[in-house]
């Protein structure tokens, strides 16, 4: 029986294990998780999110396990989605619920793997509270430490799916936090001046973790909502603050599944890498305007879609909200959101570039360095603010901050600079001069490199073909050292960021963990990455 062993049971590590258990063949599965559950996953655990904290994904979107989330959550008791301030009357599969909800029902969905994997004849083993210190890869499989063993363990495929890398908590003070994940959900946060860095999703996040000690959020129905702010937290006030100061957009209705591209095919995209790096950025994006065009040519007649290119999109994709107050354009948006979820309208133009994103990453490794600089400058921005437009409720809860006075919006503009001190921080910006009592750094993941990999041994490894960073092949594992190729199942996203920037979500995690799965039987060569990695 070959052994596999799965470093991280969030949702990467448990689509592994599904897809090896829908192989039919037998084999050995040791999970490890440092956490002490195993199938929760850090962006869903009780312990680093509040109940206010949103899930940015709906259950039409969710790869089912065993069960859909909306049939788990239907067989859940009304006292128990109460809890989560959830009725069971109103379940709907396009319904954004909170985090820990989402978590609950990976773990359920574990357990039953693990189950269902001892029926079929798997052995299986769960290490919880368990951290993976180093990997080896070797000609005879891939050498594994767990924490306080001094004998590493062998296994035949090594499945890399740490998930997030976040700053340590011990990185943090009572003051400064360097993500909401090091230590914000368990600190106490006085009244007082709050910076937030980072006006998506998580920088909300942020502030939802700190309003929900000083108040309370009145939500009548779907529509309108309140907040009642305590009356010994007066001096409560947040900054939200971003280089551009705008907000996401709230998330859209479009059909699930995606219908196909019709210009912009992956033959098309295909075809114009095969005819190499020199003017792809620019062919592509002619392949993208004659795919919007033939989508929305009102729109595009009105932004005068003809007259831009890879460079000027960006700036005519952004200007309304620019010239905008950033929460009168939201209050607009979101109106207009909701009143196309109930009417089931799609907005044409938005739509396709929801469905290009994935389709242009493509054509990320095979771009010079110049136009990789421009590609991230321009198009990758467009495409991150579409795909990661935001539940309504949380624009709804913004929107009763501001009503409250509790909460502004600073433009930073490309020069700051932000001075971390002992006990505040300061930002400099535009002549001006901030100073809070409390800061947040909410931007969100980083990529990374293999100087980052918490495994030394294979980092030097890594390092000696001079990797710097990860590459790997069509399944996910390793293409150097070659002893790593079919062995070694790399899928961390971070590390994945630098040629694939949009490698998010949970489609993602189910469609690495099946390529994964397949390298115990066959392993592809042909790599994902083509060129050298431009450093930044």
């Amino acid at each position: 029986m070959r052994k596999v062993a799965i470093i991280g049971a969030g949702p990467t590590g448990i689509y592994t294990f599904f897809s090896l258990l829908k192989n039919k063949t037998p084999v050995a599965v040791s999970v490890y998780e440092q956490a002490p559950e195993a199938g929760v996953g850090m962006p869903y655990s009780d312990e680093e999110n509040s109940r206010m904290m949103l899930a940015n994904i709906a259950s039409i979107e969710i790869p089912p396990i065993f069960s859909t989330y909306i049939d788990w959550l239907r067989h859940q008791s009304e006292a128990h989605l109460a809890r989560y301030g959830v009725e069971h009357a109103s379940l709907h599969v396009r319904q954004f619920l909170p985090r820990i909800l989402l978590g609950e029902y990976f773990r359920d969905q574990f357990l039953e793997l693990v189950a269902q994997a001892k029926k079929q004849g798997f052995n299986v083993e769960v290490h919880e509270s368990c951290l993976v210190t180093d990997l080896q890869a070797t000609a005879d499989g891939v050498r594994l430490w767990a924490q306080g063993e001094a004998v590493p363990h062998l296994f035949d495929l090594a499945v890399i799916a740490t998930g997030h890398v976040w700053p340590d908590e011990d990185a943090a003070t009572h003051s400064y936090f360097p993500s909401p994940w090091s230590g914000l959900m368990e600190a106490h946060i006085p009244a007082g001046k709050v910076g937030i860095m980072g006006t998506s999703l998580s920088g909300l996040d942020a502030a939802m973790a700190v309003v929900i000690q000083h108040g309370e959020f009145i939500e009548d129905d779907d529509e309108h909502c309140r907040f009642i702010l305590d009356e010994q937290s007066t001096a409560l006030n947040i900054v939200l603050m971003s280089r551009s100061g705008i907000l996401p957009e709230a998330d859209f209705y479009c059909p699930i599944p995606y219908e196909p591209l019709l210009v912009a095919s992956e033959q098309a995209i295909n075809n114009e890498i095969a005819a190499g790096s020199d003017g792809l950025l620019d062919r592509v994006f002619g392949l993208m305007m004659e795919e919007i065009e033939r989508a929305d040519s009102t729109w595009s007649e009105r932004i005068s879609l003809n007259t831009l290119d890879a460079d000027s999109f960006a700036n005519t994709w952004f200007s309304d909200r620019k010239k905008n107050n950033p929460f009168s354009w939201a209050e607009a948006n979101l109106q207009e959101v909701e009143r196309n979820k109930r009417d089931k309208r799609t907005v044409l133009w938005r739509y396709a570039i929801l469905r290009l994103h994935e389709a242009v990453q493509e054509i990320v490794p095979h771009l010079n360095e110049q136009d990789s600089k421009r590609f991230d400058a321009g198009l990758a921005r467009v495409f991150i603010d579409n795909y990661a437009a935001i539940p309504s409720q949380s624009i709804r809860r913004l929107l009763a901050l501001r009503e409250a006075g509790i909460i502004s919006i600073l433009t930073l503009g490309q020069d700051y600079e932000l001075d971390v001190k002992e006990h505040q921080t300061v930002i400099a910006a535009q002549g001006d001069r901030y100073e809070f009592d409390v800061f947040i750094d909410a931007r969100g993941q980083k990529a990374l490199k293999t100087k980052d990999l918490p495994f030394p041994t294979l980092r030097q490894q890594l390092a000696a073909n001079g990797d710097d960073i990860p590459d790997v092949g069509d399944d996910y594992t390793l293409l150097e050292p070659a002893c790593a190729r079919g062995r070694i199942g790399f899928g961390a996203l971070p590390y994945l960021m630098h040629d694939q920037p949009f490698v998010q979500g949970l489609t993602v995690c189910a469609q690495i963990g099946a390529a994964i799965a397949k390298a115990l039987s066959k392993h592809a060569l042909r790599p994902r990455r083509k060129l050298p990695f431009w450093d930044e």
